[in-house]
């Protein structure tokens, strides 16, 4: 070597816009608390139009009572003038907001408010603490048993390894060391369960430690300490409980006409005073309940739906029942919208942007815990490229270091010589032409597409080499090939041309789903709530991590092209409008239900006070 070389120094790394990661975490914290603000807000708009719906229930069934009551002990005649002269005030603060008529001081709109919101308000925040006084009981227990996570294998080297990696990040994070639980599942994984860090658990697949390497595994195991540190389970619970008492909303209001309810509600009530359970009878009972809960926020399914919808022939009772019950659908439809489309719009949103500074600052706190933002970045790129699906945690998606469903920000990025070499194995045994283990990617991609296209185009051996594809990537991937339902490509040709029979196959086909895929969809557990992911971007948590020092693969740089970025920014153009369209129409709709609500309210309270009148006259 010259002198000349020897005095150059050494190439070093220099990342992008560098930052420290203690500067990230304060960062991520300020995010925290803006998005937090955003979410009470998020609940506070959505809270409006809920009690809107809410409250003249509660004022119906109470009159309800009055008049039964009344008519066996006549009530005060003070006790049906308070009625009426709240009703009045009600009457006019209502005209006041919608048609913009009369006037009203401030003591009479703040009182008139208060009759209008106020029961709704009490009452959902009341649901909302007995939720959380509830399932605090049940700990991470529930989890476990849903995902059978077991205690390490004393006998196994690796996972005892394992076991005091855990132990070394919670000691130098200050916490107390949480229980390391393992999943025999083909998914890999890892998430941080419990309610507090004294309970907290973590749950890693054991597929993890042979897939990577100590390094990697140890910064893993930084970031899910490091969430603990942070407070995140508590939030985590927090969040959990607010959609739990959306769905417990929803199963009061629906008990009256249904069993499912009615068992939920039997189930939630044999919970709460289940005082001799063991400690891990009460933890599956409080997620099973929590699963049933969230299940009831789904539109597509209810018990007022089945009651009112339903295609057998009503008898005499049933008929008289529906025409009795009829006003209380219109508030069941303008309390299940109201949730579904704040939710899904607004709070949903605003929880999952919260969530996500989360991750930010799990990563951060890694990287403060090991010095080591290479074996992070490495890990979380490694999950992505592989099934990360964990069967039985579907209802907490969120708390997974990687998203289930697959990260869709990596999707562009060039696929490792491993994945490549699987994908042409695949391909061999399906009968394909190219060769096993081969790593022409760009000769695998077109062969493949041109057999995908003579199968679309009816030819029946292209498509069985497609399903012998797609199966064999499934079994390399550890998924259930037998459990898959493929469609029949010879039927979506046939159903091109317009064949009945064909689409009603395909149609069949659709329904079909294995556990995985299910899993894998992503929109179970509070994903259902919400159109935006609560995992950000792996490409985002990469580049911040390189601005801690990380270094990544080239390709994660890579930019959208210019006519990509037009193409984007002119759909953006186009649909920010119609979103906003669409959001207003939405906001009609709510607002024109609940009018309807009113309405049918008080021409029920009428009729019921008619007869009552007619009664006690007789």
């Amino acid at each position: 070597m010259s002198t000349q070389d020897q005095a150059q120094p050494a190439a070093t790394f220099v990342p992008r816009d560098p930052e420290t990661f203690f500067r990230a975490q304060k960062r991520n914290r300020r995010a925290t608390w803006r998005m937090s603000a955003l979410g009470v807000f998020a609940a506070f708009i959505m809270g409006i139009p809920l009690t809107l719906a809410l409250t003249p229930l509660v004022y119906a069934g109470t009159l309800v009572v009055a008049e039964i009551v009344n008519h066996f002990s006549p009530l005060p005649l003070e006790f049906w003038r308070g009625v009426r002269t709240f009703g009045r005030l009600g009457m006019r603060v209502g005209d006041y907001f919608i048609n913009h008529k009369g006037t009203l001081d401030p003591q009479e709109l703040a009182i008139g408010l208060c009759v209008v919101l106020l029961p709704g308000m009490v009452i959902a925040f009341a649901l909302w603490a007995g939720i959380m006084t509830l399932f605090r009981r049940g700990g991470a227990g529930g989890a476990l048993v849903s995902l059978q996570a077991r205690e390490p294998n004393q006998s196994d080297l690796k996972e005892l390894q394992l076991a005091n990696v855990v132990q070394e990040m919670a000691i130098a994070a200050g916490l107390p060391v949480p229980k390391l639980m393992l999943v025999d599942s083909p998914g890999a994984n890892a998430a941080a369960i419990g309610s507090s860090p004294q309970d907290a658990r973590i749950v890693i697949s054991r597929r993890l430690i042979d897939d990577l390497n100590r390094d990697q595994l140890q910064a893993l195991v930084g970031h899910l300490i490091g969430s603990i540190g942070n407070g995140d389970l508590r939030i985590a619970f927090t969040v959990t409980s607010v959609f739990e008492t959306c769905g417990l909303l929803v199963t009061l209001i629906n008990s009256p006409f249904g069993g499912q309810s009615r068992r939920t509600l039997w189930r939630i009530i044999r919970y709460a005073f289940s005082f001799g359970s063991s400690d891990t009878a009460k933890a599956a009972e409080a997620d099973a309940v929590a699963g049933l809960l969230s299940g009831n926020l789904d539109m597509n399914s209810t018990d007022i739906d089945r009651f009112f919808n339903s295609q057998q022939k009503a008898g005499l009772v049933r008929k008289f029942l529906r025409l009795v019950f009829f006003p209380i659908q219109f508030t069941n439809l303008a309390i299940e919208i109201t949730l579904w489309f704040f939710n899904s719009m607004l709070l949903g949103p605003c929880m999952a942007l919260v969530w996500r500074t989360r991750r930010y600052l799990a990563d951060a706190s890694a990287v403060e815990l090991t010095r080591n933002p290479d074996a992070l970045a490495g890990a979380l790129e490694r999950l992505s490229q592989d099934n990360s699906a964990m069967p039985g945690g579907s209802w907490a998606t969120h708390l997974f270091v990687i998203n289930p469903s697959g990260d869709r920000s990596v999707s562009g990025l060039s696929p490792s010589t491993a994945e490549m070499r699987q994908a042409a194995e695949a391909w061999a045994k399906a009968g394909g032409g190219i060769a096993a283990g081969s790593l022409d990617y760009a000769q695998l991609k077109k062969e493949m597409m041109t057999v995908g296209m003579a199968a679309v185009g009816g030819d029946a051996q292209a498509a069985a080499r497609m399903q012998a594809f797609v199966r064999t990537m499934a079994e390399a991937h550890g998924e259930d090939a037998a459990s898959i339902h493929i469609p029949d490509l010879t039927d979506v040709a046939a159903a091109r041309r317009g064949d009945l029979a064909a689409i009603a196959r395909l149609q069949a086909a659709s329904r079909l789903r294995s556990p995985q895929q299910e899993a894998k969809s992503g929109k179970t557990g509070l994903q259902a709530q919400s159109f935006l992911s609560f995992h950000p971007p792996l490409k985002k948590r990469l580049k911040r991590l390189e601005r801690m020092g990380a270094r990544l693969r080239a390709d994660v740089h890579r930019r959208r092209s210019v006519g990509a970025s037009v193409v984007f920014g002119l759909a953006m153009l186009i649909l920010v409008p119609l979103l906003v369209l669409a959001a207003n129409l939405m906001l009609t709709v709510v607002m024109m239900l609940i009018g309807l609500n009113l309405l049918f309210l008080a021409i029920w309270l009428a009729v019921i006070h008619a007869v009552f009148v007619w009664w006690n006259g007789k």
